[in-house]
């Protein structure tokens, strides 16, 4: 562990890189490098060019291409991409690799002979590529986000051309593929299947009437005329003919909620899909329509790819390779940093601390950090804890996606699924533990497309959950704290992603979790959509608005008492945390103490430029008050206060 200790404000200041310090000097917090918060090897797209499968990055920069050998099950070569923040699309044309990124929406060319990659076009205004396909005649065709168009890339000319949205209204193209004549796009979050013709661009629908209450036509493959499709978020596999769409049947995976990742097997009639959240690989045999379950990789497993070839079916996961045996029956597998394939530092997505760890969750993991020893060790996890709740010896990380409540030790050991909050929620906001009632608070945004989030109370000690939707109606539940047998409950007037909102300003509720029903809901600053932080401290609750105001409210007469201006993140959003008594809040770019008593703000470090995932700036406190936790870059460090 690297520490950097400054004895007064001003070195602070300079070794910090601000453009000037503080008139007078005075003690400043001693601030302890952890290094990265959190180190992944991070899977999000794959695509075979000859006998190389090559593997793309999501959530490191910069994006990096491996070229994984099955045959000595080693990454041989690594290609670093100049734009992007990740991959989440690939696809091959002769020896050429063409990868779609995101922030920006860049299409990039790898050349497999020489390892070399360059930008060759963009999706400019959309930041985002979800889906790539490469049509027989070598043309590239590349699905976005937040418009939702298709947009075609000709390597010959360098031209690209511009279908525009697939569905008017509707911000992915999350899934697309493409034969002589046709582009295939699978649209949400209200479900489309759209045949869009190469030539002419005129658009139709395919996707069977009965089907349109899905969310997303999230996967597609297609070979021999036979176009495979996933639907979220019921679990589904539909398999349609092309030459004749109203052909179509409709296969079930038993509990599954997304179907990830599709391989045909056209030779022998066999389809090949893997689903979320069992992490389970089926095999459909099309002449007798009978379902096999064939394995599970581990609990929770994802499928990137999946690929059929020789009597092997290739599954590319989130940081592994797996080969299972058609004949034999038998799945065998190689982890891809063992394989080669270094991790490096994320975009952490929440961060807890406890008196001998600290905890950083990212994607598929979380990251334990001793600090008795000043290393770290990573513990898989099956999705995103987009929160962690410290409670006693326990931790309970809120999951994203479906909504599932994990528990585990604090050194990262006993890892176990709890339960889901359910509620058709998807992606948990906050989560706060009241001691009172002895209940673990979890607020949760809706799934994709669908609007009203939901409070979910979870007993640890009876292992049981309620959960309660729409009690700001419209709104997602942002952020949630507890006082005297109260839940109080900010929101943002967002619903699931691909939605319009239908509230026009952010509320503060308070829910009485004796009787289970809303006592009151107010809006606390007006025109505000969202209150990203809500603590209780004293005998007042603070918030933050994205109006960039913090706010003081009295929940005895449900008013506002005072406010003052704080810095916000670029997405407007802000974080407190209490410790030692004090409140402590930051942006993201400095960390401030809150004077409850004066109303005033304090700077306490500044410079930070942190990166991390999402909208919401992390800052997590000691247990004793003693420091702070907060991220400089992408390294973790601690603010002894």
């Amino acid at each position: 562990m690297r520490r950097i200790r400054f004895a007064t404000a001003l070195t602070l200041a300079l070794a910090l890189g601000l453009a000037s310090a503080p008139a007078a000097a005075s003690a400043a917090p001693v601030i302890e490098d952890l290094g990265p918060a959190s180190e992944v090897t991070s899977i999000s797209a794959a695509e075979f060019v000859g006998d190389r499968l090559y593997l793309g990055t999501g959530g490191i920069k910069p994006t990096r291409i491996g070229a994984y050998d099955p045959a000595q099950r080693k990454v041989t070569s690594i290609t670093e991409l100049p734009t992007g923040d990740g991959t989440w699309a690939a696809a091959a044309v002769g020896t050429d690799l063409y990868v779609g990124t995101y922030t920006p929406g860049d299409i990039h060319k790898v050349d497999t002979r020489t390892g070399t990659a360059a930008k060759v076009a963009d999706v400019r205004p959309d930041n985002f590529i979800w889906s790539l396909d490469a049509a027989p005649d070598g043309k590239i065709y590349a699905g976005t986000y937040p418009r939702g168009r298709v947009v075609e890339y000709d390597p010959a000319t360098g031209r690209t051309r511009d279908f525009g949205q697939a569905v008017a209204g509707e911000q992915y193209v999350r899934s697309i593929a493409v034969d002589d004549t046709t582009i295939y796009a699978g649209v949400g979050a209200k479900a489309h299947l759209i045949a869009i013709d190469r030539v002419t661009g005129a658009k139709r629908e395919l996707l069977p009437a009965e089907l349109a209450d899905r969310t997303f036509v999230a996967t597609l493959a297609l070979e021999g005329g036979l176009l495979a499709a996933g639907l979220s978020a019921t679990g589904d596999l539909m398999l349609m003919e092309t030459a004749d769409p109203s052909r179509h049947v409709l296969v079930d995976a038993p509990g599954d909620s997304y179907v990830t990742a599709i391989g045909i097997d056209a030779p022998n009639n066999d389809v090949y899909f893997g689903t979320r959240p069992s992490g389970t690989l089926y095999r459909y045999d099309r002449d007798t329509a009978q379902l096999d379950r064939l394995a599970v990789p581990y609990d929770g497993a994802s499928f990137n790819r999946i690929f059929v070839s020789g009597g092997t079916v290739t599954g590319v996961l989130t940081s592994s390779v797996v080969e299972y045996d058609v004949a034999g029956g038998e799945l065998t597998g190689v982890d891809l940093t063992e394989a080669g394939m270094p991790p490096a530092p994320e975009l952490a997505m929440a961060v807890t601390a406890t008196r001998d760890q600290v905890l950083v969750s990212g994607k598929a993991g979380i990251q334990v950090h001793d600090l008795a020893t000043g290393g770290s060790t990573r513990t898989f996890l099956p999705g995103e804890a987009k929160a962690m709740t410290v409670v006693g010896k326990q931790v309970y990380l809120s999951v994203y996606t479906l909504a599932y409540l994990f528990g585990m030790r604090p050194d990262g050991t006993d890892l176990r699924r709890l339960t889901r909050v359910g509620e058709e929620q998807n992606r948990p906001l906050d989560a706060h533990y009241d001691p009172v009632s002895g209940r673990l608070l979890v607020g949760t945004q809706p799934e994709y497309g669908l609007h009203g989030g939901a409070l979910a109370l979870y007993d640890p000690r009876g292992d049981r959950i309620e959960t309660f939707r729409n009690i700001i109606e419209n709104q997602s539940i942002r952020s949630v704290t507890a006082k005297a047998g109260t839940a109080y409950v900010a929101s943002e007037i967002s619903g699931g992603l691909g939605t319009t909102p239908v509230a026009k300003e952010a509320k503060l509720a308070a829910f009485d979790l004796r009787t289970k029903q809303v006592r009151w809901s107010v809006t606390p600053v007006q025109g505000a959509t969202v209150l990203s932080e809500l603590v209780s401290h004293g005998a007042m609750l603070y918030g933050i608005a994205d109006t960039g105001v913090l706010f003081e409210f009295d929940p005895r007469s449900r008013q506002v008492t005072r406010t003052v201006q704080v810095p916000l993140s670029k997405s407007r959003t802000g974080t407190i945390v209490r410790a030692g008594g004090d409140l402590y809040g930051t942006d993201g770019e400095s960390v401030y103490r809150i004077d409850p008593l004066t109303m005033t703000l304090s700077t306490v470090v500044d410079g930070l430029a942190a990166q991390a995932y999402g909208s919401q700036p992390l800052l997590a406190a000691a247990p004793d008050g003693s420091a702070l936790y907060a991220l400089r870059g992408r390294n973790l460090v601690r603010v002894v206060l």
